[in-house]
């Protein structure tokens, strides 16, 4: 998943919640100008921010790891 589709998920399921920026920004203890970048796929959020985000929307992450020349 791209930074564009990410922000895009995120943007949606925000609005399904029916909270704006602001207030995500403030239950995900980030700036509003970060959830803006993001939601917009301008931003690239550390873990630490992509967690925060999850966790107030209610997602979970799932990591895959490929091995390269194994």
């Amino acid at each position: 998943m791209g930074m564009t589709e990410l922000g895009t998920a995120l943007r949606d399921r925000r609005k399904s919640l029916r909270i704006t920026q602001r207030e995500l920004a403030t239950y995900a203890d980030i700036s509003h100008n970060t959830v803006y970048k993001i939601e917009r796929g301008q931003g690239n959020p550390t873990l630490t921010v992509l967690f925060k985000l999850l966790d107030v929307l209610g997602f979970e992450m799932e990591v895959r790891v490929k091995m390269l020349g194994v």
